[in-house]
């Protein structure tokens, strides 16, 4: 069955079209019938290289498809059923071990850019009812990674106020449930056609980033000088004094990305000081994912999706990414 495979040392040019055979489930195993995978930031790390992996690796964290055989065991599952794959196969609920996030796929092991695969039933879960494939695998990274920001680790409520940033997969989703949990939101970006478009998915306001280096003092005024509760910051050590500037005394801050700088000063002081609360947030276990799923079937929620690619033009879906003008989940599927 055809796959997608990455050769050493990595870079977009070195993605090439290969196979990759799905062997019959064994006990506890099913084998899935892949139609539709989706673009993270941690993916992009892959391809360029940036995350080194074996030779020949087949990349991808997220897939979605359709059950074709189960092994001996598995009640879960059925044939015919639509599954949408996990971030970390091994962490299926409680606290987390380093031993429990090793088998990440498409980094550790063989990821989804594939037509078949066989693996352990707790590499999947169900995917919510009515749901596409394209549209399941936009979950399995970006979607949990903003429930376990909010939800698990930030005990969202109704009134609370939340910061998002940008117009990625990450930051829509985290703006949908919000929304869906009753709270405000504040959400930043650099162009105006993105600002309209995040308004309609339900944005209170919209800050200019570009045109406001303060953003975060402005966010602040917005809430009346209170601050905000929760902030999703994908920036890292580039944008993480202002979402210090943006929240309450005893806020959140989940730190979920790096893309404006890997390393950098953080000002202890204003972090002391507002007894601020900054956790680093990688994806979730398995229960949390099942645990959104019923939320997202409970609201109604769809994810936001950018430009679909075949499976074959893997390549081109990732220099998508790389232009940063997409708008929500930058998609591939077959």
């Amino acid at each position: 069955m055809k796959a997608m495979r990455l050769k050493k040392p990595g870079g977009l040019d070195n993605i090439f079209v290969a196979s990759a055979p799905a062997a019959t489930p064994g006990p506890g195993e099913i084998t899935v019938r892949l139609h539709g995978s989706s673009l993270n930031f941690h993916d992009y790390l892959v391809v360029k290289g940036m995350i080194p992996v074996e030779e020949d690796r087949i990349p991808m964290s997220d897939g979605a498809g359709v059950v074709t055989a189960v092994g001996a065991d598995v009640t879960e599952f059925s044939e015919g059923d639509s599954v949408v794959s996990t971030f970390f196969p091994d962490w299926h609920g409680g606290e987390p071990t380093v031993d429990l996030l090793r088998a990440v796929p498409g980094d550790r092991a063989d990821g989804y850019a594939r037509e078949m695969v066989t693996a352990r039933a707790t590499s999947f879960t169900q995917a919510p009812t009515g749901y596409s494939h394209a549209e399941a695998a936009t979950l399995t990274c970006a979607g949990l990674t903003a429930w376990r920001a909010l939800v698990v680790i930030g005990n969202i409520k109704a009134g609370d106020v939340v910061l998002t940033q940008g117009t990625g997969g990450v930051s829509i989703f985290a703006l949908q449930f919000a929304k869906a949990a009753g709270a405000t939101v504040i959400s930043t970006t650099s162009n105006a056609d993105k600002a309209a478009r995040l308004k309609a998915l339900g944005a209170d306001h919209v800050i200019n980033y570009k045109d406001d280096a303060e953003w975060g003092r402005t966010a602040k005024k917005l809430t009346g000088g209170r601050g905000v509760d929760h902030v999703v910051e994908i920036g890292g050590a580039g944008t993480i004094e202002q979402s210090m500037r943006a929240s309450r005394l005893g806020g959140h801050i989940s730190l979920i990305g790096v893309l404006a700088g890997y390393a950098g000063s953080i000002n202890t002081a204003l972090l002391m000081s507002m007894q601020i609360r900054l956790i680093g947030i990688t994806v979730g276990a398995r229960q949390h994912q099942q645990d959104m799923i019923r939320a997202i079937e409970a609201n109604g929620i769809k994810p936001v999706l950018d430009q679909s690619f075949p499976l074959t033009m893997l390549a081109e879906a990732f220099r998508r990414q790389e232009s940063g003008q997409h708008f929500g989940k930058i998609i591939v599927e077959w």
